[in-house]
């Protein structure tokens, strides 16, 4: 058993996880874990629990909130002790234990690591994977978010920067660009990160980018906060305005650990190979991937929604017409999303000692440089209290890490197919079995992401010049690639063909998440298909032990019962119902079950998120369908069930099999009984929902 503070305060036990709902005793536990080993009093104690102004009770009231902590341990088997000792109390850690020292050893661990970048690159990566979301997001204590959570996100900032510290300096300008997009976007308040992002800009030859970023931090500090850039931010825009070279890689950062600054030395730079004083070959996705066409017929999401030592490019983007891009040295071509390639100019990477330095063209005259667009690639994540779908996880954990058959077969990727309905839990799953099976895939594991923001598909060469640049960077063995939210087969193919260098070797592994059946993919290029359905009612209650805690649950069993029900069992609606409820803890779940039952569709929904909603989720479904289908699903969800059927309703007889099979193709449709087919009810009440708004709006005009 271990207890996590690095995200919602938990208890652990294995792959089993308990969030403690908000509470007097989180408060309390909190706050010991917080200073664990150490004595803490009685009076801090209960500011945390209470804050500053505190009932006349409040000392007796502490040790109410101890008696009913050891109750907790004793239910689920923890055997660390809350010691009282004089003026307070105690509680007893280790890092196997207690997942922020077990950051903060692998931490102190890697700074011994220092005369080997990589080795301490890996142990940092090691550590902030023990982060899992918002620190202490189910614990309400004033005086603990206020004291502490800042101290804490500190350290994990430190972190950050060592490791994007250590990739400049290995020369891996474009790992370093996805953590700092989102490290820059995240805290735009810290310089830090905006001048390494400048610096790996700059050295992936990414000049006008590179300036543009020191605008947008300048006017940001300038508009919010009323001061100008660090003096290091400016001379870094000065020498990138200059074109100078910016020496080795990697300037010296401090690391906290428990409070404690500690010096880092700097990390060294990479030797460049030798290379003649003349341009770099233009490098398409054709010939990186040796064929970006499809392959002939005789060639080889919890809810819909993990880290790797190969990370990819921060931007993504097809191939415009325009100049040729250029590859910096030691890295992939920059491909910014929706613009003319972005050419290699003004600072190239700065070239070891004995090594010659890579002549880069300058732009064209009137060539412009598209903004970068928010990643499209990205290491797979990790799901946060994965639920349910054990034989599922286990069968696509089994065939990832099986071995390549004998013979020419080995050089065709492994393609895995996990499709269902919009919100079943595709990209959650495809995302766990990933993390499971990680060791076999040393190259990396990749979450390719195959639509925009907007939901539009992503063209299928913009996806491929993307991947390509990523798995040219990669290191030694296999890699798995994770194409999530595939809209047609059209969109895989062309990535079914990416070999390993020289062609030599297997392609990567690829696992497809798709709302869609894709059956001439299957026919074509082979594969191996997990089609997902709702939840069993098992499943839906382990779902909500998990992440509304034993405690809540178990003390309404029934009511929990009906609330899965009320969801439909269905994976989505119930992550955001258990995510309402968490921000409720008052609320009783027979009181919960009432009012989502009289309108499940409104109340399913989060209100500061208005986009994380069932019914949102299933009007992008319908909108992505063709007009005539989507008006076949509305009568059919509108009418009795026996249109479903072979024959239909006797007024009116059966819709085509053809329209039924595209629409069970499409995950809205799924397998009976009762007959060959059925709607989900809340989809089946959205549309009718939906219908009724429409008519109401109608009638008014």
């Amino acid at each position: 058993m271990r207890f996590q503070l690095l995200g919602p305060l938990a208890l652990a036990d294995g792959p089993d996880t308990v969030v403690l709902q908000s509470s007097k005793p989180a408060n309390l536990l909190a706050a010991l874990l917080l200073h664990a080993n150490s004595p803490v009093s009685a009076e801090y104690l209960q500011r945390a629990v209470w804050g500053e102004e505190q009932p006349a009770t409040a000392r007796a009231a502490l040790q109410t909130c101890v008696l009913r902590l050891r109750r907790l341990f004793s239910k689920h088997g923890v055997t660390t002790p809350i010691d009282a000792v004089p003026g307070g109390y105690r509680i007893t850690a280790a890092p196997p234990t207690l997942d922020l020292l077990g950051f903060r050893d692998r931490v102190r661990r890697a700074a011994g690591l220092d005369r080997d970048p990589e080795a301490e690159l890996c142990a940092l990566r090691d550590a902030l994977s023990l982060w899992q979301g918002a620190l202490l997001a189910n614990v309400r204590s004033v005086v603990l978010h206020r004291d502490e959570v800042p101290r804490l996100a500190e350290e994990r900032l430190r972190a950050v920067e060592r490791i994007c510290d250590l990739l400049l300096g290995l020369g891996r300008c474009g790992e370093a660009l996805v953590d700092l997009w989102t490290a820059t976007r995240v805290h735009p308040g810290h310089e830090r990160f905006h001048e390494q992002l400048i610096e790996a800009l700059y050295r992936s030859g990414r000049q006008s980018q590179a300036l543009a970023e020191y605008r947008r931090v300048k006017g940001f500090l300038l508009e919010e906060l009323g001061v100008d850039p660090s003096p290091s931010l400016r001379r870094l825009e000065l020498a990138v305005l200059r074109g100078e070279d910016l020496g080795p890689a990697g300037p010296a950062a401090s690391r906290v650990i428990r409070g404690e600054t500690v010096a880092l030395p700097a990390a060294r730079p990479i030797t460049v190979p030798d290379a003649a004083p003349s341009t770099v070959p233009a490098v398409t996705p054709s010939t990186v991937s040796g064929a970006a066409s499809a392959t002939a017929p005789d060639t080889a999401s919890a809810t819909d929604q993990g880290a790797s030592p190969v990370t990819p490019q921060a931007a993504s983007g097809g191939v415009a017409p325009g100049p040729t891009p250029v590859l910096p040295q030691g890295g992939p071509p920059v491909l910014p999303q929706g613009g003319a390639p972005v050419l290699a100019q003004g600072g190239p990477p700065a070239p070891a000692q004995g090594a010659t330095p890579v002549a880069a063209p300058a732009p064209a005259a009137g060539t412009t440089f598209a903004p970068v667009a928010a990643p499209r690639i990205e290491p797979v994540p990790a799901v946060p209290h994965f639920t349910g779908r054990a034989a599922e996880a286990a069968a696509l954990t089994a065939r990832l890490t099986a071995p390549p058959p004998p013979g020419p077969e080995d050089h065709r990727p492994l393609t895995v197919l996990v499709s269902g309905a919009p919100g079943i839990g595709k990209s959650a799953l495809a995302q766990h079995a990933a993390r499971l099976a990680r060791d076999a895939f040393p190259a990396g594991q990749l979450l390719v992401r195959m639509t925009r923001a907007d939901g539009e598909p992503r063209p299928a060469d913009e996806v491929v010049a993307d991947v390509a640049a990523v798995l040219g960077a990669a290191g030694d063995g296999r890699a798995l690639l994770i194409l999530d939210d595939v809209v047609d087969a059209d969109q895989v193919r062309p990535l079914l063909t990416l070999r390993g260098e020289a062609g030599a070797g297997p392609g990567p592994a690829v696992v497809v998440t798709s709302r869609m059946g894709l059956g001439g993919l299957i026919a074509t290029h082979g594969g191996w298909v997990q089609r997902l359905t709702t939840f069993t009612e098992a499943e839906s209650y382990a779902l909500l032990l998990t992440a509304l805690g034993a405690e809540r649950v178990e003390a309404e069993p029934r009511a929990a019962h009906r609330l899965a029900a009320v969801c439909g069992h269905f994976p989505a609606a119930l992550r955001i119902l258990t995510a309402r409820l968490l921000t409720r803890p008052g609320l009783r779940l027979a009181d919960a079950a009432d009012w989502l039952g009289d309108d499940p569709l409104a109340r399913l929904t989060l209100t500061d998120s208005p986009d994380h909603s069932v019914s949102g989720l299933f009007d992008r479904a319908l909108g992505r369908l063709d007009p005539r289908l989507s008006e076949a699903f509305t009568h059919l969800a509108q009418g009795p069930p026996t249109l479903l059927d072979d024959r239909g309703p006797d007024d009116e007889g059966a819709v085509p099999e053809a329209v039924r099979e595209q629409l069970a193709d499409a995950g809205l449709l799924e397998d009976g009984p009762p007959g060959p087919y059925r709607i989900h009810e809340l989809l089946r009440a959205h549309v009718r929902r939906t219908a009724r708004i429409r008519d109401r709006r109608t009638e008014k005009v």
